[in-house]
C-alpha cells in the first residue's frame, strides 16, 4: 500500500533563508516549491546579468543544491567558486544556470533541467521571469539595486521595476494548490519582499486557500532592518499586501516581539552554533502548524 502523500509547500524568498525553509520542507511534505527572488545585482549574479541580460541565478543556485542530495558531488560542484582568472567569485551553479538558460532559451525549462540533473525534491521557478530593478522608498530617499537597498536604513517599501514584471503561470498555480505558504526566513526587503511582493505574487497570497506562515529572522538585520521586532517584520510585509494567518519565531535568538496581530508561535528554531535556523526543529514547528 503507497503511502499517502504529505502536504504541498511553497516556500517564497530568496537567498540562505529560503534555502534552509526547502531542507525544513522536504522532511514532512510531498511536494515542495519554491519561488525565489531574481533581483540581486552583486557578486556572480550581478557580473552575469551584466554579460548575459539574464535574471539573478544565485538564489535559484541555493534553492536548487538545498533540495538536492547534499552528498551528491554535482550538488557540491554547484557552490564551488572559482579563485582565479576570468571565472575568479563565480558560482559554478550560476554558470551552469547560464549556459542552460542559453541553450533552451527559456528560464524555467533551464532550471528544470538544472533540478532534473540534480535530482532535486521540489521544483524552483523564479519570482519573475526578466531581470528586474528592486528599488526602495527609504528614509535617505529613492535607492536603486538590491546591493545599495541592503546597505540603506530606514526603508518604507520596496517595489520591482518594471513594476508589471511577473511570474511564470506555474509559480501562481503553485500558489493556489497549497496547502502551507512559507514565507522568509531571510533578509526582509532584499530576499523576502523581492519575492513576496512582485504583484500578481502578493495577488495569489491573498487569494490562496493555503495556510500562510512567516517564519520570522532570529535577529534584526543591521542596517536593513535595525531595531525591528517581530511585529515590525509583520506589519511590513502587511504594507505591500502580504497577509499572513501565522509566525514563527524564535525570540531566543534576540528577536524582541513587539505587537504582533496575527497568530504567534514561540519555539526554538535556532541550530545548535546559534547562528541560523536548524532544518530539524523549522520542519517539526511547520509540520505542528498544520496538525
Amino acid at each position: 500500500m503507497t503511502a499517502a502523500p504529505g502536504p504541498k509547500i511553497v516556500a517564497i524568498g530568496g537567498g540562505h533563508g529560503t534555502a534552509v525553509t526547502l531542507r525544513a520542507a522536504v522532511r514532512y511534505s510531498g511536494d515542495v516549491t519554491a519561488i525565489v527572488s531574481v533581483a540581486d545585482d552583486g557578486g556572480s549574479s550581478g557580473r552575469l546579468r551584466k554579460l548575459l541580460d539574464v535574471v539573478a541565478l544565485g538564489d535559484i543556485r541555493k534553492c536548487l543544491v538545498a533540495l538536492a542530495d547534499e552528498h551528491a558531488p554535482l550538488a557540491t560542484a554547484f557552490e564551488h567558486r572559482f579563485e582565479e582568472g576570468e571565472l575568479a567569485g563565480h558560482a559554478l551553479g550560476n554558470l551552469v544556470l547560464a549556459g542552460l538558460v542559453g541553450a533552451t532559451g527559456d528560464l524555467v525549462e533551464a532550471v528544470d533541467e538544472a533540478a532534473r540533473l540534480l535530482g532535486a525534491k521540489g521544483r524552483v521557478l523564479p519570482a519573475t521571469t526578466e531581470p528586474v530593478v528592486l528599488k526602495a522608498d527609504a528614509w535617505e530617499g529613492e535607492v536603486e539595486g538590491q546591493v545599495a537597498v541592503s546597505k540603506a536604513g530606514r526603508i518604507r517599501s520596496v517595489s520591482l521595476v518594471p513594476g508589471d514584471a511577473g511570474p511564470p503561470p506555474c509559480a501562481l498555480e503553485a500558489i493556489a494548490s497549497a496547502d502551507q505558504v512559507v514565507i522568509g526566513p531571510g533578509s526582509l526587503y532584499t530576499s523576502v519582499l523581492a519575492a513576496a511582493a512582485v504583484p500578481q505574487v502578493a495577488a495569489a497570497l491573498r487569494s490562496t486557500a493555503a495556510q500562510r506562515v512567516f517564519v520570522c529572522n532570529l535577529r534584526p538585520q543591521i542596517p536593513e532592518t535595525a531595531s525591528y521586532d517581530v511585529g515590525r517584520h509583520v506589519s511590513a510585509l502587511a504594507a505591500h499586501g502580504i497577509p499572513i494567518d501565522r509566525v514563527l519565531c524564535d525570540r531566543s535568538a534576540g528577536m524582541p516581539m513587539g505587537i504582533v496581530s496575527v497568530p504567534v508561535t514561540d519555539v526554538a528554531l535556532v541550530d545548535p552554533a546559534g547562528r541560523v535556523h536548524d532544518p530539524g526543529r523549522l520542519a517539526e514547528a511547520l509540520a505542528g502548524l498544520l496538525g
